[in-house]
């Protein structure tokens, strides 16, 4: 089964807390807006530190490399049975400036056309509240954690 490790970057702000996530890119999620976004994350290989995986993909995915205080927020496993390992830290990058790696696809299928297409096609800050809406259903528990995490004097 695939395992990923992701950040959870958040800011605290007059309002509360701020999250910031991704939306995929490429053609099949073009569209799709409420339950698409997710924090950033990729695939890590027997043997690697889950964490070491998490701070590179953030990186590929948005040209920030993160430091900081990581917390744990657990494990999920999402609908299509993949494992992610999810860690918080405080930060702030402007969302509008997020550069992401590249992937290649034939698109459109069967077509012999081969196209690239940025791994993530924009990065967003939202409020917990609107951000559970936003994220991948099984990532809602991460961003409870971090409320949970975050009350806690």
């Amino acid at each position: 089964m695939k395992k990923s490790a992701g950040i959870l970057l958040y800011r605290l702000i007059e309002a509360g807390i701020e999250v910031f996530l991704v939306h995929p890119g490429g053609p099949f999620w073009q569209k799709k807006d409420t339950g698409a976004w997710t924090i950033p994350k990729g695939e890590f290989q027997e043997g690697e530190v889950p964490l070491d995986c998490a701070i590179r993909e953030f990186a590929e995915e948005t040209g920030v490399l993160l430091s900081g205080n990581f917390k744990s927020l657990g494990t999920v496993q999402q609908k299509g049975g993949k494992t992610i390992h999810a860690w918080s830290v405080e930060g702030n990058i402007t969302a509008e400036s997020i550069v992401s790696n590249s992937f290649e696809i034939e698109w459109p299928p069967r077509s012999g056309k081969w196209q690239s297409f940025p791994e993530v096609d924009r990065g967003e800050w939202f409020s917990v509240q609107t951000g559970l809406i936003k994220i991948n259903p099984a990532q809602q528990a991460f961003l409870q954690e971090l409320v949970l995490q975050l009350s806690v004097p």
